[in-house]
């Protein structure tokens, strides 16, 4: 498929397409024209690496009991760099590894279109700024977090980085909450930001959303239009992930809110949906 147009976050990577957060993925994510993700943990030798949890439950097997209950943090990279998660996640995946950040960075350097987002989650700072910088690929990184103080620190370890801010909310209480974020936001003029992204949290079965279904999503659609409306005076990039589904007329309905961009675990339904949109105002 021909890269799209459209900037599209390949979450975890590449979605379902690929195992999550390995090389990989990253390489399937260029292939497609979008921009993986990767989650950023550190070792205990020091060493940073992408793996999204904060133990290794979810990929262990049978006999795996001790290995079940740690974390990156608890293993030195020698020990990571020697697990198969790839098979533990999908048969097809076998072999594939966990990946230090330092060799993601070195794939990227000299290949201005690879771009990667880095989600931090538990690793410090200044340790990834420097790591980034020193790779050489502060242009091609954008720094993700749901904090916004974090977010400003960044761009003052590395002004040319690009930012993502990610925030969601559940429930009747979803459009207050996520006001009170964009709230935070005013009050620094949005400095030090460079992309928002705001989960979609599918309220109703997906294969019932049309473009003409009202509030559909949490937050409302009125959320939406404000938000974009609000970012887009800023220059700032309006991105969305929806939760719980994901179809056509999804994307067709955000797109028609005034979202300019996707996180997606389904690549290829979102490319698809994408190049086929077409505006409301179209004949």
């Amino acid at each position: 498929m021909a890269a799209s147009r459209w900037q599209i976050q390949g979450h975890g990577g590449a979605g379902d397409l690929c195992s999550n957060n390995t090389q990989e993925a990253f390489e399937m994510a260029w292939s497609l024209g979008i921009i993986p993700e990767a989650d950023v943990r550190i070792s205990r030798d020091g060493v940073l690496v992408a793996f999204h949890d904060n133990s290794f439950r979810r990929i262990a097997q049978r006999g795996d009991a001790g290995l079940a209950h740690l974390s990156v943090a608890a293993l030195d990279w020698e020990q990571l760099s020697t697990l198969d998660i790839g098979s533990r996640q999908d048969g097809a995946f076998k072999s594939h590894r966990i990946p230090c950040l330092k060799e993601v960075f070195a794939s990227m350097h000299g290949r201005p279109n690879r771009r990667l987002y880095l989600d931090l989650k538990e690793a410090p700072l200044e340790t990834l700024a420097g790591e980034v910088g020193d790779a050489g690929v502060q242009s091609q990184v954008i720094f993700a977090t749901t904090h916004y103080p974090l977010i400003r620190e960044w761009k003052t370890l590395l002004p040319q980085g690009k930012t993502l801010l990610w925030m969601g909310a559940q429930g009747e209480e979803a459009d207050r909450l996520l006001e009170s974020r964009f709230e935070e936001l005013r009050k620094h003029d949005f400095s030090a930001l460079t992309e928002v992204q705001i989960h979609a949290f599918l309220r109703q079965p997906v294969e019932s959303i049309r473009r003409d279904t009202l509030d559909p999503f949490t937050p409302t659609d009125a959320f939406f239009q404000k938000a974009a409306g609000e970012l887009k005076k800023q220059g700032i990039l309006f991105q969305s992930l929806p939760w719980g589904g994901t179809t056509p007329e999804v994307y067709w309905k955000l797109l028609d809110l005034g979202v300019e961009s996707f996180a997606t675990d389904s690549p290829l339904v979102t490319l698809a949906a994408l190049e086929n949109y077409q505006p409301l105002h179209c004949p």
